[in-house]
């Protein structure tokens, strides 16, 4: 049976050009940052984002554990929303790893921050606090239906941020959805941060990694917390080169991905049992309220799965579907079809 795979954008297969890629693949010892296509990656990065410099990493978390820990020292504290990935899903390795404290604020439903609960949330200069040293932004904000943060707010969080001395940094893992999305080029989502890491392993289908971009001092330091952590790779540009394939030729399919979102969550709507705040689909995540009460959430999961359909499990009654290279529309309506014939039972 054909399965409708919706649990992440993270599922995806690499495409035949990223395959091809990898096959023919320039190799080198990337500690020694000698691996030519990895360095490649690197420029290509750092230049669609608007950086001077940029570091490849195995992982998201990884990418925000490495930059979080060079901005911070044991004991310094991070502003982030209540809702954030770093926080909720990152296993607590900014605190386990760097002894760095986490001091939460709200999320706003459209992924923000608001702007007087960052500045309530400064320490002032006192010995029995820790010090506040960096922001930290989420865009597109996973939580919050993939809302993509404007780059009106981004400047406006980043202007009060460096009047108080703080540094920013921006989980940016589906910061080309957001470009997309808003139709911007992302140098305008990154302008003014200090650091920002991207996900080439979601919504752009490479096969593995992320990059850190940032100032040129700050990704010569974030290499050596890369290495501390067990993140330097040898001959990584066997991986980077699908990298490479995903930033020169998945992001402008990504509109079909949130067309499809869209169309899924307009369905969703129809669908007796079943909710979804079709409004706030703006990318390519829709969130799904299970209404009823006469099953659980664990024998929905069953019998979504028994049809062919999966999504993931976020919380009571609640669960994600990701749209992703590979999915086509005609998988949306057969993952309607599935979810009308289950609410029917």
């Amino acid at each position: 049976m054909d399965i409708v795979d919706l649990r992440s954008d993270t599922v995806t297969l690499p495409s035949p050009k990223m395959r091809e890629a990898i096959y023919r693949a320039e190799l080198g010892d990337d500690v020694f940052s000698e691996d030519v296509t990895v360095n490649r990656l690197q420029q290509i990065a750092a230049e669609k984002l608007g950086m001077e410099a940029a570091l490849y990493v195995a992982s998201g978390t990884m990418g925000n554990l490495v930059s979080v820990l060079t901005h911070c020292g044991r004991g310094e504290e991070i502003i982030l929303g209540d809702m954030s990935h770093i926080f909720l899903n990152e296993a607590g390795g900014i605190s386990a790893l760097g002894g760095v404290f986490p001091h939460t604020i709200p999320n706003q439903p459209d992924g923000t921050l608001k702007l007087s609960d960052i500045e309530g949330a400064i320490r002032d200069e006192n010995i029995h606090f820790p010090r506040t040293r960096l922001l930290c932004l989420e865009n597109t904000h996973n939580r919050c239906y993939g809302a993509p943060l404007t780059p009106e707010y981004t400047a406006s969080a980043v202007a009060l941020a460096k009047s108080r001395g703080l540094l920013v940094h921006l989980d940016g893992s589906r910061i080309f959805n957001a470009s997309v999305a808003l139709g911007v080029d992302p140098t305008q989502l990154t302008s003014g941060v200090d650091s920002v890491n991207f996900c080439l392993s979601k919504g752009l289908a490479a096969p593995v990694g992320s990059v850190i971009c940032g100032s040129a001092d700050f990704i010569a330091r974030a290499r050596r917390i890369r290495k501390m952590v067990g993140g330097g790779m040898r001959q990584a540009g066997i991986i980077a080169a699908a990298g490479i394939v995903a930033l020169e030729g998945m992001v402008s399919r990504l509109a079909e991905d949130h067309e499809n979102a869209r169309i899924f969550a307009d369905g969703i709507r129809n669908i007796p049992g079943l909710a979804t705040d079709a409004g706030r689909v703006k990318t390519n995540i829709v969130y799904i309220d299970l209404l009823r009460d006469d099953f659980s959430d664990g024998e929905f999961i069953k019998r979504i799965n028994a049809n062919g359909l999966k999504l993931s499990h976020t919380g009571p009654g609640r669960f994600r579907a990701v749209t992703h290279y590979g999915i086509v529309k005609n998988d949306i309506e057969r993952a309607l079809t599935i979810l009308r014939g289950v609410m029917q039972k």
